[in-house]
């Protein structure tokens, strides 16, 4: 029997930030009311700027130090407990663009509010800001380390 019968899924951006890690946590706990399978999504894109200075095996690595970050992610999220219930994904492309696209017909998308990068002064990374402004679905934006601030 189909265990997510109504096609609902909540897309997670995952860089392996401990705001990253904190919503696939939010993702866990909101999933069950929704309905909704796990999508949690690594980005990663090649620096253009170097093509064809660098040996292919360099762009793989940078997927394959994507992949192993999610991975990572996943298991410090959940103490290390197997989350059969999510889907994982390493997409090639600029995270904001990468992740709007994901989230396509998302029931949600949960982001960190701060990644790996940037400036730590920001209240909100450009990439988080990029998808508030353009997905096409409700946007959880959650700060790590399960630190809870009130405003």
């Amino acid at each position: 029997m189909d265990q997510n019968p109504t096609g609902a899924k909540i897309v997670v951006g995952v860089d392996g930030s401990e705001p990253s890690i904190e919503a696939l946590r939010y993702a866990a706990s909101l999933a069950p009311a929704l309905g909704a399978k796990i999508h949690a999504v690594a980005c990663w894109h090649f620096p253009y700027l170097y093509a064809g200075i660098v040996e292919a095996a360099d762009v793989q690595e940078y997927e394959n130090s994507a992949r192993q970050s999610l991975e990572e992610a996943i298991k410090r999220a959940f103490d290390g407990r197997e989350q059969p219930d999510i889907h994982t994904s390493v997409l090639n492309g600029p995270a904001a663009s990468t992740l709007i696209d994901a989230s396509e017909g998302a029931n949600m998308l949960i982001l960190g509010r701060r990644g790996h990068g940037g400036f730590s002064g920001l209240r909100l990374g450009s990439v988080s800001t990029a998808c508030v402004s353009h997905a096409t679905c409700p946007v959880l934006v959650v700060h790590g380390g399960g630190k809870r601030h009130s405003h």
